[in-house]
């Protein structure tokens, strides 16, 4: 039952709304949009006007359409606008997400599109095995061109809302017929009376846009008087369209979202959805919600300078009523395992001011900047908790790699063994392996003594055969690397070897790229240790490391998780060139991917309600290279006024500031609008790019031998005796002329 009583000035959920607030509750009629900037309040505003909406009668539950992003937040809207009335149950009406929302017009509609209201919708790895199956009836190599990348590539066409027929260009993706397959996928599932995701707002969107099917749209337009969207800087193009489609100029239509909060491009949100609502919907009122409540003065302050450089946006400055607060501490270190150390001696200190651990985060721009926290944390008994993800030790390609090694180390490891057996995709199938099982436990042998033994006989043939012993061989040789062959070479080398990393280079899924960077990330982290032992033990106890469930934990997650939360500490590490922003970002979107990475560091910074914390070192080991760094131009950009500049190494003053074009091309000279604190690079050594072909007598600088004399020479093989570590072998890759 809906409360009847006209609302007032003095009605309860309006209370304690500010100026803008209120404006926003109160424009009902014609299209609004609400910029909501981070901390001010978005979510009372949705609900405090849906109450509205229902308090005064403008509607029925069933005549408002509120579309959210996630179901949670579709459940918490509905409690708090039930709430707000007085705990009154609100029932019938369309909240909910996007494609949930669809679902329920598709079901009273699906006729149209060849489905029965009877249809089942299939998930991501039905998906990907019925692509599969098409695939292969064409005979087609699934392992050049894996059927995940095709899957992909129609889920991006989907959410463009296009059709088979409307694709135009699809490269040579699956064998140069991604289209065609793209249009028998789509008739299978209809033979199936099946859908996928994707396929709930086309299907719909097809059917609103059909001529034939005017009655159905027109149907929808007098239903909903009045359409809410949560978050409609991170629509896509499907999604916009089904809105267009179901908006009509006698709909009251209100969108809540924030320009600068728009930072899933990578996914197909399109920022320019929220940037042209006033030319969709011409004479649309825009309000601004502009004061924060969530961060102190200086931290909107340094977040508001940094976001002003970006072009595209609406624009708006976010403000406390509160004090200034500490100003953001940007901190230069000399590398990442220092970052990391710094970063957890102050998140100590932090603790020790009465901060808890679980009112701390840590927000990276990439996955692999996580693995030198973690192993930081495990050693001081500082609880962490990862969102988003396993943690670094836990994930799926890292602990195929650590299979591979721990097999080298020790080679009656059936279970590694198992695990890696047929990955990548070598032709040993499940029967090979029961096979090779029942011989172990008859004969209370290892795996692989089992393997050995049946290589010596008739019973396994064909391609399992020469699979296993191409196998058996590459573990021969990769344990006679052992010792003399660091073991990042060794990891290196195996990796490479088998097949494991070229195997993700080929997957063209989006989470391939990050797999690739962990397990880079994994070969750097082993330089740490004097021996491959000594870090599989290491990884034993991290693994072995049990995870309360109720003691506070500090926050690791990427600055793309983070949004919508916030913590009263936030560090921000790897604010440094290439890697935030991302240098993959901008070469492969130009200065769009560069205001979207800008977007992002907003975000970071507007998750801490206190206290915030920049760091950028001078030199990182990216993929087991050191690499020299130079601050983000991100450091840059913000006001002196809001920042405090310290660096461990005592460098002050006479910094140089770097001067960046639009475009995100790299520095094209050096300024002096600030000073911020250099990071010496690492010591120059007089090398020169490998030459190959060495022979005895060479000089040659390993990174971590150092200076050396090739004693002998076999083929990529080095015996060097290094000046200060002895007789080592080594691949030639990894040396340099001096």
């Amino acid at each position: 039952m809906i409360p009847q009583a006209a609302a007032t000035p003095e009605a309860p959920y309006l209370t304690g709304l500010n100026a803008a607030q209120r404006e926003a509750v109160e424009a009902l009629d014609g299209p609004v949009l609400v910029l909501a900037g981070a901390g001010t309040g978005k979510t009372r505003v949705l609900t405090t006007r849906l109450a509205h909406l229902l308090s005064t009668s403008r509607a029925w539950p069933s005549q408002i359409l509120a579309v959210t992003f996630t179901n949670k937040a579709a459940q918490e809207m509905k409690h708090r606008v039930s709430a707000a009335l007085g705990g009154q149950p609100v029932e019938g009406w369309w909240l909910g997400t996007f494609h949930a929302l669809a679902a329920r017009m598709l079901r009273q509609h699906a006729g149209l599109v060849g489905l029965t209201s009877q249809y089942t919708i299939i998930d991501q790895d039905d998906q990907v095995r019925l692509i599969k199956q098409l695939m292969e009836a064409d005979n087609v190599d699934t392992k050049k061109n894996p059927p995940k990348a095709l899957a992909a590539a129609i889920g991006g066409w989907k959410d463009k809302g296009l059709l088979p027929a409307q694709v135009r260009e699809a490269g040579e993706l699956a064998g140069g017929k991604a289209i065609e397959y793209y249009k028998r996928y789509q008739d299978r599932l209809r033979t199936l009376n099946a859908c996928d995701f994707g396929d709930l707002l086309l299907h719909v969107i097809t059917i609103l846009r059909d001529p034939a099917n005017a009655s159905i749209r027109d149907e929808y337009h007098r239903r909903f008087k009045y359409i809410m969207v949560d978050e409609y800087q991170d629509t896509n193009v499907a999604q916009y369209l089904w809105l267009r489609l179901l908006t009509s100029n006698a709909n009251n239509i209100c969108c809540v979202g924030d320009d600068d909060q728009s930072i899933y491009g990578w996914r197909g949100a399109e920022v320019e959805n929220i940037l042209r609502f006033e030319k969709d919907f011409p004479g649309a009122k825009v309000v601004r919600l502009e004061q924060n409540y969530r961060s102190t003065g200086n931290i909107l302050a340094a977040a508001g300078g940094v976001i002003a450089n970006n072009a595209g946006r609406l624009g708006k400055t976010l403000w406390s009523a509160g004090d200034a607060g500490d100003k953001v501490e940007v901190h230069a270190l000399w590398d990442g395992e220092a970052e990391a150390r710094w970063v957890a001696e102050k998140i100590e200190s932090l603790k020790k001011e009465g901060i808890a651990f679980d009112g701390m985060a840590i927000l990276v721009r990439a996955g692999f900047q996580m693995r030198e926290f973690e192993d930081r944390f495990l050693k001081l008994g500082i609880p962490y908790r990862v969102i988003g993800g396993p943690r670094f030790y836990e994930r799926a390609e890292i602990r195929d790699a650590l299979a591979y090694l721990r097999i080298v180390a020790q080679p009656a490891d059936d279970l590694a063994l198992e695990r890696i057996i047929n990955t990548p995709k070598r032709g040993i199938g499940d029967t090979t392996v029961e096979r090779l099982y029942a011989h172990a436990r008859s004969k209370n042998i290892s795996l692989n003594a089992a393997i050995i033994e049946l290589l010596g006989t008739e019973e396994i043939r064909g391609k399992a055969f020469s699979a296993l012993q191409n196998l058996m061989m590459d573990f021969a040789k990769w344990r006679g690397l052992v010792e003399n062959t660091t073991h990042g070479e060794l990891a290196h080398q195996i990796l490479e070897d088998s097949g494991y990393i070229a195997m993700w280079q080929a997957e063209k899924t989006p989470d391939a790229q990050g797999r690739v960077e962990n397990l880079r990330e994994l070969v750097s982290a082993m330089a740490e240790f004097e021996s491959l032992q000594g870090f599989l033990e290491h990884v034993s106890l991290v693994m072995e490391n049990s995870e309360s469930t109720t003691e506070p934990k500090v926050t690791l997650m990427t600055l793309h998780g983070s949004k919508g939360l916030e913590f009263t500490a936030v560090f921000l590490p790897g604010w440094e060139e290439g890697l935030f922003p991302s240098q993959r970002s901008m070469d492969e979107n130009g200065n769009t991917g560069l205001e979207e990475e800008r977007r992002l560091a907003y975000v970071g910074l507007t998750r801490a309600r206190k206290r915030a914390f920049i760091t950028h070192a001078g030199n990182r080991r990216i993929y087991g290279n050191w690499t020299a760094a130079i601050a983000s131009r991100f450091v840059e950009e913000l006001p002196d006024e809001t920042i405090e500049v310290s660096s461990d190494m005592g460098l002050y003053g006479g910094g140089r500031s770097v001067h960046w074009d639009s475009s995100g091309a790299k520095p094209g000279g050096w300024g002096a609008q600030r000073s911020i604190p250099p990071v010496e690079p690492m010591p120059a050594m007089p090398v020169r790019v490998s030459k190959g072909g060495y022979t005895k007598g060479d000089r040659v600088f390993h990174e971590k031998f150092g200076m050396g004399t090739i004693i002998h020479a076999d083929g990529q093989k080095l015996d060097v005796k290094f000046d200060n570590a002895g007789l080592k072998r080594v691949m030639d890759s990894f040396v340099k002329d001096v």
